[in-house]
């Protein structure tokens, strides 16, 4: 593993993705990515996942074949994204255009008291998702790196996978709202309008 002091902080790198979205969707694993979301501005367009860990990417697909005139971005830590592998998989074959991937790799499980996760034990998680079949896979070390990803992230014909490089230093836990019902009819209400209830 790189030193500290060489990766990117996981909550800057979030809060330079999101600061451009437009009206992209969001969609977040349970954890930090949640609480990354949530900081750089919590609103209806993001949908946080407090449970289903695996399952993100997958929720992620549904939404964007659902929705496919509008970005959906989800964000993962490298832990989930071990845990829904085959979900690359699915989502390479169906083509979704409209997705992208962020891995928020920090090569450990951190929910769980850090210990040593596979990425940092030499499994690459971009390699798998261009074997897959990913119209675009990177890793993102630098800011400069950082830079030139956002655009490919918020823009370029997917799926796309990026996964950057992010330090283990703690964060300020941001905590969105926890209501599962109320955050499902507000990202539903968001997509849909006012005609979302009917």
């Amino acid at each position: 593993m790189a030193n500290e002091k060489s990766l990117l902080n996981r909550r800057d790198v979030v809060s330079r993705i999101l600061h451009d979205r437009g009206d992209a969707l969001v969609i977040t694993s349970l954890g930090n990515p949640t609480f990354d979301v949530a900081a750089a501005g919590d609103c209806a367009q993001n949908f946080y996942l407090w449970g289903a860990m695996g399952g993100a990417v997958m929720v992620g697909m549904g939404v964007a074949l659902a929705q496919p005139q509008r970005r959906v971005i989800v964000f993962v830590g490298d832990g989930e994204m071990m845990m829904g592998l085959g979900s690359l998989a699915t989502v390479a074959v169906h083509g979704v255009r409209n997705l992208s991937v962020v891995v928020l790799d920090n090569e450990h499980y951190a929910e769980t008291g850090m210990q040593p996760a596979h990425a940092g034990r030499g499994v690459d998680i971009t390699a798998i998702a261009k074997a897959a079949g990913f119209a675009e896979s990177r890793v993102v070390r630098t800011e400069q790196e950082l830079e030139a990803a956002v655009d490919v992230v918020l823009g370029t014909s997917g799926p796309v996978l990026v996964t950057v490089k992010v330090g283990t230093e703690p964060t300020p836990t941001a905590l969105p709202p926890r209501d599962g019902p109320y955050l499902r009819s507000r990202f539903r209400e968001a997509l849909l309008g006012a005609d979302a209830h009917k």
